[in-house]
Parts: C-alpha cells; structure tokens; sequence
C-alpha cells in the first residue's frame, strides 16, 4: 500500500474533523470551561469552582424543574409517537401511488415552512378565553364558560410542542416504512396472520429503527426547549431551557453553563438508552 493510499481516508475525513471540531468540539468544551467560573452581578471570573454543580445537583428546586421537562419529553413524545406513526402508516401503506405519497408527505411539511414562534403564536387566538375554541364551545352549548386551561398552562405547552416536532417523528417512520419488503406483509396474511397481527409482530418490529431515530429527535428538541415553555405557560411552567435563559438574562453564564452541561449529560444517557435497545446503523 502506498504512502498516498494510506493517507487518503484521513484527508477526506479531515473536513469533516475540522467542521465538528470547530462548531461542536470548541463550544462545547467552552461551556465546560466556564461551568467551572465565578461570577457575581456584574461580570464573570476565571477560577475552579464546583458550587455551580452543587447548586445545580442539590438543589430542590432544580430537580422539580429537570422532573418537569423530562415530563413534557415523555407526554410529548408519546403523542408524537401515536400521531406519527400512523401518519408514516397510512402514507407508507394506504396510499398506492409513489407521486401522491410524496405528494401528501410534502403537505405536512408546509407548515415547517413558516417560523416555530409564528406557528406557536397562532395557536393563541385559538385557545384564548375568547378564542375561537371557546367561543364554538360556548355555542354549541358544550360548556357555559370558557375555558381557563386551554391557554397559558402545561397544557397548551404539550399542545403547542406536539404541533412542532410531529414532523420530526413523522419522517425518520415514513422512510423506514417505506422500505418493508411487502412480501413480509403478503405472507403473513396468507399465513392467515390477521391486520393487527401483521401490525405487532411483522411491520412494529422492522419499524423501531425509525421509531428509534424519530424518539431521539423529539426528545433532544423537547428537552432544549425554553420558547415554547415561555410563550405558551404564560410563566405558570418552567423547564431547563428556560432555567438556562434565565440565568443568562441575569449575566449568570457560569451557573447556565453547568445547567447545561447537566442537561447534556440526561439526553446523552436518555439517547444512549434508546439506543441500547434499537440499533439504528443500518438506517444511517
């Protein structure tokens, strides 16, 4: 093997190499760096020490907040899951031709065309005390107030959250759908498997890996989320996102940078469970 054939798969690499290291590899070690400064109200300070940690990982109060957002990652995942995988479903096996899967596909994609913050706020004159939901509810006679909870509450915060990231479940289900071998399908209905047997124990299974990479999307989005918690709670809710957005509001980026490293460190191990139970490589 020559010297130039050795060297070849590192020169390709190497841009690659270059981009993660310069756009994740440096922030992220600088943000471990300062999880470990001082600061006071006004500026921060060059030093080791711990107690950002201690009051991030011994702190009540924190806790309730990471208890919090790990609640919204589960409640919206679970709602993603339902709503997009019998999506991917039906475009995958109930619409015959390629031309209007894509076709069909491409419409749930318009609304990502437009910004998070705009697709959040629209959901404010729907929800409102006189909003539209309300206002039909009232006529139809189903309530005699409106009602509070629609928005400003947990409640419009999982709504508005199921609405951004179904897309993100939606896609990763719909290509691994689409590459089941139907033959599978055909013989285990002629093996006289029924619809929701062919369902649990042959099109489920070879769906995971989507399912997999699909859960891994929502959840990181979920878990890093803090304008969606701020708009759509009204201040009645919190999460670590907002937490973070806090702190540094209050110029207190030591504190922030240590929340975040924490942060980092439970998606990691929530994705590293994931993927501990579906392997993923052969959809990469």
């Amino acid at each position: 093997m020559t010297l130039a054939s050795r060297i070849a798969p590192y020169l390709q690499a190497t841009p690659l190499a270059a981009i993660l290291g310069v756009f994740l590899l440096v922030p992220l070690l600088t943000i471990v760096m300062v999880s470990f400064w001082d600061y006071d109200s006004i500026r921060i300070y060059p030093d080791f020490v711990t107690f950002n940690y201690e009051e991030t990982l011994f702190s009540w109060v924190t806790w309730k907040i990471y208890l919090n957002t790990i609640k919204f990652a589960v409640i919206v995942w679970v709602l993603t899951l339902a709503i997009g995988f019998w999506v991917a479903y039906f475009l995958a096996f109930h619409v015959r031709s390629v031309g209007m899967q894509l076709v069909l596909f491409l419409i749930c994609t318009v609304p990502f065309l437009t910004s998070n913050i705009i697709r959040m706020i629209s959901w404010i004159p729907f929800l409102g005390r006189n909003g539209l939901l309300n206002q039909m509810l009232m006529h139809l006679g189903v309530v005699s107030q409106p009602l509070e909870f629609l928005l400003f509450s947990e409640f419009a915060v999982v709504l508005a959250m199921v609405h951004l990231y179904t897309l993100f479940m939606v896609t990763p289900i719909f290509n691994t759908l689409m590459r089941v071998d139907r033959a599978l399908i055909e013989a285990a209905r002629d093996a006289g498997a029924s619809g929701a047997q062919i369902l649990w124990n042959v099109i489920l299974p070879l769906a995971k890996p989507g399912i997999a990479i699909g859960s891994i999307f929502v959840v990181t989005l979920v878990m890093g989320d803090f304008v969606t918690v701020r708009f759509m709670s009204g201040g009645q809710s919190a999460s670590v996102g907002l937490m973070m957005a806090n702190q540094m509001s209050l110029l207190q980026y030591p504190a922030a940078a240590a929340n975040a490293v924490v942060l980092l460190a439970v998606v990691l191990i929530i994705v590293a469970g994931i993927l501990r139970i579906v392997d993923i490589r052969k959809e990469l």
